[in-house]
C-alpha cells in the first residue's frame, strides 16, 4: 500500500465516525491553544515589564544597601557578604561632590506609606522622599504644576507632587494643583500633578506621592543611623551613556568611594544597572512562561491519551476489516501505516486548530488590552500587562513546538493500537463478531 492509499483510507475511515473524530481532536486543540495562550501572555509581560523599565532610562545605576553573590531585587549584586550598613542622604552627597567623570546627575530616596486627607477624600499611598532632578533621571512627565524646585529641597518645604489617579482620588472635583492636603496630619501643598503614566502595576507612579527628601527624613518620618545619618533606600545614578566602560567606570568609582566611606573591606551596598535589572526579570519572566507552557502542555498529554482509546475502540470495530484486508494480501506494516497516519492526522489536525483559535485569543487579549480605557484619562494600558487587559506578545517558537509535541503525541500514542491491529491474525479477526 502506498503513502497516498494510507492516507486516502485513514481520511476515510475518520470521516466515517465524524462525532469521534471531533471529540478526539477536542483534546489537542484545548492543549495546543492553551499552550500558546499561556506562553504569548508570559511572553507579553516580559516584553512589557522590559518596555517600561527602558521608558525610565537605561543609563541608571542603582545603589542599595546590602550585599550578596547571587541576584536579588533585580539587580546583580557585586562583591563581598559583609554585614548591612544602612544607606544614608551623606553617601549620595558624597558621591555628588566627588565629581565622578560619567555621572550626570543622581538623587537618593526613601520611601515610606503615608495617610492623605483632602477637603474632598482620604487615601492611603506610597510616599517618596527625593530631590528635585527626579523628574529628569526617571523621564518622568509634569502633567499639571511643576516638580518642586531646588529651594523647596534646600527649606525642606512642605510641598508634594502627587501621581495622576492619586489626584483624582483625593480631588474627583477639580484641579489638585494648589491645594492643601494633610501628610500624616501634617499640612502640605499639592504642588504638581504627574502625567498618568498607564496606571502600570509596574514601576507606576499614578499612586504614588513626592516630597523633598528633607521633608521626609526631618519633619514626616525620621530615620537615622548611630551616627546621626538620614537613612535612605537607594541613591539613584544617571550617566552620561550606557556604554559598558562608562558603567564599569562610575560603578568601580562608587565601590571605591563607599568602601572608603564605610571604613570596611567588603562591601555593605549593591550596585547594579537598569540592564541587570532587565536581564534578570528577563529570566524569571522566561522560566514563569516556561512552567505555564508545561502546565497547559498536561492537557496535551490528556489529549494523546484519549487517541489512544479512541484508536482501540476503533481497532475493536474494524477487526473484520482488517481480517479481509489480510486475506487478500495486506502486510503487517501496511495495516501498522493505516493506524499510525490516523493517529498523527487526528493529532495534527487538533494541533493546527489549537494554534489557529490560540493565537485568535492571544490577539483578542491584546485587542482588549489596547482598547480599555483608563477612568483618569490616560489612555490604554500603555504596556501594562495586566490593567485594563493583558498584554501578548506571540512567537513562532511555541507555535512550532506545539505542533511538533502534537504529532509526536500522535505518534506515541498510536503506536500501540496500530502494532494490536496489524497482529491480529486474518482467520480469528474474519470470525470475529
Amino acid at each position: 500500500m502506498t503513502p497516498a492509499d494510507g492516507l486516502r483510507v485513514a481520511f476515510r475511515a475518520l470521516a466515517a465516525n465524524k462525532l469521534r473524530t471531533a471529540l478526539t481532536l477536542l483534546g489537542m486543540v484545548i492543549g495546543v491553544a492553551a499552550v500558546i495562550t499561556l506562553m504569548s501572555i508570559g511572553a507579553g509581560v516580559q516584553t512589557s515589564i522590559e518596555e517600561r523599565i527602558r521608558e525610565a532610562g537605561t543609563n541608571l545605576l542603582s545603589v542599595s544597601p546590602g550585599a550578596s553573590n547571587n541576584r536579588f531585587g533585580g539587580f546583580r549584586t557585586r562583591g563581598g557578604t559583609g554585614g548591612v550598613r544602612t544607606l544614608t542622604a551623606q553617601d549620595a552627597d558624597a558621591i555628588a561632590e566627588a565629581n565622578i567623570p560619567g555621572i550626570t546627575a543622581l538623587y537618593a530616596s526613601r520611601s515610606f506609606n503615608g495617610s492623605f486627607v483632602s477637603s474632598e477624600g482620604a487615601v492611603q499611598a506610597s510616599v517618596n522622599g527625593v530631590s528635585e532632578v527626579y523628574p529628569a533621571v526617571r523621564n518622568a512627565e509634569i502633567g499639571t504644576g511643576s516638580f518642586f524646585s531646588a529651594d523647596d529641597v534646600a527649606r525642606a518645604s512642605r510641598v508634594v507632587v502627587i501621581g495622576d489617579t492619586l489626584a483624582t482620588d483625593l480631588f474627583p472635583t477639580g484641579n489638585a494643583v494648589g491645594e492643601t492636603v494633610r501628610l500624616n496630619t501634617q499640612p502640605f501643598t499639592i504642588v504638581g500633578v504627574l502625567a498618568s503614566d498607564g496606571g502600570s502595576s509596574f514601576q507606576s507612579n499614578d499612586d504614588s506621592a513626592f516630597i523633598p527628601l528633607p521633608t521626609l527624613t526631618s519633619r514626616v518620618n525620621p530615620s537615622k543611623t548611630s551616627a546621626g545619618d538620614d537613612v535612605v533606600s537607594s541613591i539613584v545614578v544617571q550617566l552620561v551613556d550606557e556604554s559598558d566602560a562608562t558603567v564599569a567606570g562610575v560603578t568601580q568609582a562608587i565601590e571605591n568611594l563607599l568602601l572608603s566611606r564605610h571604613d570596611s573591606e567588603e562591601q555593605d551596598f549593591t550596585v547594579g544597572s537598569q540592564a541587570d535589572q532587565i536581564e534578570t526579570i528577563s529570566e524569571i519572566t522566561a522560566t514563569m512562561s516556561l512552567f505555564l507552557g508545561a502546565v497547559a502542555g498536561i492537557s496535551l498529554l490528556v489529549g494523546g491519551i484519549g487517541i489512544m482509546n479512541i484508536m482501540l475502540v476503533s481497532v475493536t470495530e474494524r477487526t473484520r476489516e482488517i481480517g479481509i484486508r489480510k486475506a487478500i494480501g495486506a502486510k503487517r506494516r501496511d495495516i501498522m501505516s493505516q493506524f499510525m497516519i490516523e493517529a498523527v492526522a487526528v493529532s495534527m489536525g487538533g494541533g493546527l486548530a489549537g494554534v489557529l483559535i490560540g493565537v485568535a485569543i492571544s490577539l483578542g487579549l491584546n485587542e482588549l488590552g489596547a482598547g480599555a480605557e483608563q477612568p483618569t484619562g490616560g489612555g490604554g494600558p500603555r504596556g501594562n500587562p495586566f490593567a485594563g487587559g493583558l498584554t501578548t506578545t506571540i512567537t513562532l517558537e511555541p507555535i512550532l513546538l506545539a505542533l511538533v509535541v502534537s504529532v509526536v503525541i500522535g505518534l506515541v500514542f498510536g503506536i500501540y493500537p496500530a502494532s494490536r491491529a496489524s497482529r491480529l491474525a486474518p482467520i480469528e479477526a474474519l470470525r470475529y463478531e
